[in-house]
């Protein structure tokens, strides 16, 4: 069953990125923002072209190995391991949905689009495979710690 729900999971989290960016490139202008959740969130059009709160601007080939290094990794760790636990299993394919999502990006338009700014604090305005990634570290933290507290159990 895990062969077949995990893949399906990954297409579907970057199937849903990708609809939401295209979602906002077309009722959005460039650099428009729109209230969505007053006081909670807004959402905008930006072109990102660095890393996540925009580091490192126009580093593209750089974006490429390092995607392909944590993507290969991760794909190689969800192969040897797939019959892990569901917070390893889930914690990979978030890291590689949020990987794949941006990169497809970069790849067909030279950039990412970014949308949510979150108006109750200053953050970096981001989309969806961005808390695929953020997300995916923690549950993979998760993860390895409750191994951990596993195997010292024993």
């Amino acid at each position: 069953m895990r062969k077949v729900i995990v893949p399906v999971a990954i297409v579907g989290m970057i199937i849903l990125d990708q609809l939401s960016k295209a979602w906002i490139v077309s009722h959005l202008q460039l650099d428009e923002v729109v209230s969505f959740l007053p006081g909670v969130f807004s959402l905008t059009h930006l072109r990102n072209y660095g890393a996540a709160f925009s580091m490192l601007q126009n580093q593209q080939w750089l974006f490429t190995v390092i995607t392909f290094l944590v993507i290969g990794s991760a794909l190689y760790y969800l192969w040897k391991h797939f019959n892990g636990s569901y917070w390893l299993l889930s914690g990979l394919s978030l890291i590689i949905a949020g990987g794949l999502g941006n990169f497809i990006d970069r790849l067909r338009l030279g950039y990412v689009v970014d949308m949510v700014h979150l108006d109750f604090m200053n953050f970096a305005i981001f989309n969806m495979a961005d808390s695929y990634l953020t997300i995916g570290v923690v549950v993979l933290m998760i993860a390895f710690w409750k191994e951990e507290e596993n195997g010292s159990n024993r």
